[in-house]
This record gives C-alpha cells, structure tokens and sequence, in this order.
C-alpha cells in the first residue's frame, strides 16, 4: 500500500500543499482579537442583540421601578419629590463608574471587565430587595449603579474594535432600537411585577434574573474583540493621558458635552415622569402606555437612523435634527405656558422630542469615538463619563424642579438643546452638516 505521507524531514510536493490561509498571516494574526474561540464565530445580528440587550439591563434598572415609585414611597417613608432619588443616584453613580471599566478592559480584555460589571448589578439588585430604609436603598442603588457601570461604557467600545466612520453610527442605532424597547416595556413588567406579588422587592428580584440571564449569554457567546497590538498598560498617567485625549479634542468634545445636555433634559423627563403624567395631567392609570409610546417613538427614530445615516452621514442626520429639536422644544414650552395645556399637547411634543434624540444620540457618541480606536475602552469610559455623570445630575436637577406642571421640563428641554448646538458648533468650527466618514478599518 503506497504512503502518501512523507517521512519526517522529506520535502513535500508543492502540488500536494494546502492553499496558504491568508488568515495564518502574522498581520492578520496580530490584528485578531486576543482569545482565539473555538465557537462558532458570533454574527453581526447576534452581536447587535447582545450588546443591546447588556446596555438594556441598565434601563431596566431604572424604568422597571417606576410603577411601583409610590408604593416604595409609601413603605419606606419617603417624601414628595424625594423618591426620584432612587432613579437620580442610579444615573449618577453610573456616570461616576464609567471611569473606571474602559482603563480596566484596555488592559485585560472586554470579557473579564464586563462579568464583573454583570456580577455587581446581580448582586446589588438583590441587596436592594432586602432594603428597610429609604436611605439605605438609595445608598445600594447608586452602588449598583457604580459598580455595574460597565455594562454601559463597555459596548461602545466593543463595537469601537469591529468597526468605524458612519458604520459604527449605523450599528449603534440598530442597537439603541433594541435598547430601547426595554424602557417602552420595563414599566409595564414592572407595574405586572407588582400585579402579581403585591411588593415592589420583587421588581428588582426580576432585575437580578435578567442579569443573570445576559451572564449565561455573554460568557457562551462573546468573544474577546481587544486586539492584542491595543492592549494599554494600567499606568495612571497613561490612562490619564488617554482619557484626557478623548475629552479633550476639540473635533469630539463638543459632541460629548452636546450628548450630555439633551440626555439631561431626557433624564430630567424620566426623574419625573411618573409625578407629571400621574399629578399634572392627571393620567397615572395610563402611564405605562404613555411611557411605552415615547419611548418607542425613540426605538423607530433610531431604526430609521440606521437606514439613512451611511449614505447622509452622522453629521447631516444630526445636525438637522437638533435644529428640529429646538424647535418643538420651544413649541412644548409655548403650550406649557397656557393654563390649559393637557395631555394631548404634551405627549405628541414629548414622543416627537425622544424621537429626534433617536437621531441625535447615536450620531454624537459614534461621532465623538471615531478618533479613538486604539483606546476605545478609556475613551469610551472618559466620554460616558462625562455624557452620564453630567446628563445625569442635570436630569436630577431638573426633575426635582417639578412644580406641578411641565413648565420646568420645557424649559430645559429649549435651553439644553441651544447649548447644544454651541458645542456643535466649536467642535466644527462654525461649519455643520459635514459630509459622510467611511469606515477604516
């Protein structure tokens, strides 16, 4: 029987060679990510959905519990305005840990950063179920907040690895689509949480297996996207160096600080959302739908964003849409000032200013990434930081200004946007709706 293998050290025919793999090269080797997965290679879709649903748990843990603000309120004895501090030191906390993760994954990987981030958000929830004061709870909330920061400020980044220009703002849409349908729906889960056990610990037991349930997902399916040729040494003057970079170009920074002020006055609506709807207008019953109506307004923008933004570009599509925003913004403040505004002026301006932020958000931050790929992580981490932290003590700022009418959300809303376009407008120096960027990588 012939051999047709040879004997050690016996050249082989040339002819009998495999093709050369061009992904066997030593430049496409080091420009692989840093874990070689034996799994079946994770798809754009799935990839899509995945990233969506981890920055979903966020908004979950936030507009989950809405419904259920009074009867919380009620049990633990806390004040009037005083219950949007279970929402308000949530959204800064997390503004305030999204320092931390990017450094972190830039160094060791996504992956490790990320089920550490899922851990704390497990583990916090279900302190927050055991709560017997109002003080208490809003210590441990803004701890889950903090410490589950990364499952925020680390998907941009992710993204950031696979790809760049107008096809990272296309990605980032159709993953704020899926995002946000969670906020459209978390109330009403909330509010059947609430249905059916008669406690609101309970909503955040519910917070607790869905964290649970996106662990057993990402640890399956995620691979390691940080290429080993970006991997960042933890030296404090290097990630100072790093962040600072991302904060402090003038071609991004406008677009941070402009993400930071209309998120802000989007903050401030959802701080008090459930007093404004339920008290000024007189509709609590149908707050879920409501809720659920302008924030799916938001998903559809940002789907239609997806469609249009790699062949206008980021800039044009935002561009045009803060100056919309503008505009109903200051329509919303004209009705607000009636004395018989209702319901059926505020909800339509309400649902058609979150729509226009589906145009508006996405662009900003792939905008203000774009330069950063080799410190996607820290810059990702700097930028979040400055877009939550200070969108989110603006939001705390203005929902605590509720005086029984929609007034002090209007105004915020006119007055974020105009300061907005300022920033826009340094960062650009004076020129808007620039033309599309191409993806490099």
């Amino acid at each position: 029987m012939r051999n047709d293998i040879p004997a050690r050290g016996e050249p082989q025919d040339p002819a009998q060679d495999p093709a050369p793999d061009p992904a066997q090269s030593p430049a496409n080797r080091a420009r692989r990510p840093s874990s070689a997965a034996t799994r079946k290679p994770i798809g754009e879709r799935e990839l899509l959905w995945m990233m969506a649903l981890l920055m979903a748990l966020n908004a979950f843990g936030i507009d989950a519990i809405l419904p259920a603000l009074d009867d919380l309120a009620e049990t633990l004895g806390a004040p009037g305005n005083d219950r949007q501090f279970v929402v308000g030191a949530y959204l800064l906390a997390a503004g305030l840990g999204t320092l931390a993760p990017g450094a972190f994954a830039d160094r060791f990987g996504r992956r490790p950063v990320l089920f550490v981030a899922l851990a704390a958000y497990i583990g916090l929830s279900l302190a927050c179920a055991s709560a017997t004061t109002f003080d208490g709870l809003v210590i441990l909330r803004a701890a889950q907040g903090f410490f589950a920061a990364g499952i925020v400020a680390l998907p941009p980044a992710i993204i950031r690895d696979r790809v760049g220009g107008d096809k990272m703002a296309r990605m980032m849409s159709l993953i704020f689509v899926i995002f946000l349908l969670v906020p459209a729906i978390a109330p009403s889960i909330g509010r059947g949480v609430l249905v059916l056990t008669g406690d609101w610990r309970w909503i955040f037991v519910t917070m607790a297996l869905a964290g649970i349930a996106m662990s057993a997902w990402v640890f399956i399916r995620l691979p390691e996207t940080l290429h080993e040729e970006d991997r960042q040494e933890i030296r404090i003057p290097l990630i100072a160096r790093n962040m600072k970079s991302a904060v402090s170009l003038r071609e991004t920074i406008g677009y941070t600080l402009g993400s930071m002020l209309v998120f802000g006055g989007l903050f401030g609506f959802i701080n008090s959302s459930q007093q404004l709807i339920g008290e000024a207008f007189g509709a609590g019953d149908d707050f879920n739908i409501i809720f659920a109506i302008c924030a799916g307004c938001m998903a559809i923008a940002n789907w239609l964003n997806s469609r249009i933004v790699e062949r206008y570009g980021a800039r044009r599509v935002s561009h045009a849409a803060l100056f919309v925003f503008i505009f109903v913004a200051a329509a919303q403040l004209w009705f607000a000032n009636q004395p018989d505004e209702s319901l059926w002026t505020f909800v339509p301006l309400m649902a058609a200013n979150m729509s226009l932020l589906g145009f508006i958000g996405a662009n900003f931050g792939s905008i203000a990434l774009q330069p950063f790929r080799h410190i996607a992580g820290a810059a990702s981490s700097a930028q979040g930081f400055l877009r939550m932290t200070g969108g989110a003590a603006l939001g705390a700022y203005i929902g605590y200004a509720y005086d029984g009418t929609a007034r002090p959300l209007a105004l915020a809303l006119l007055v974020t946007a105009v300061l907005s376009l300022a920033f826009v407008l340094f960062s650009e120096r004076g020129t808007l709706f620039g033309p599309p960027v191409p993806e490099e990588d």
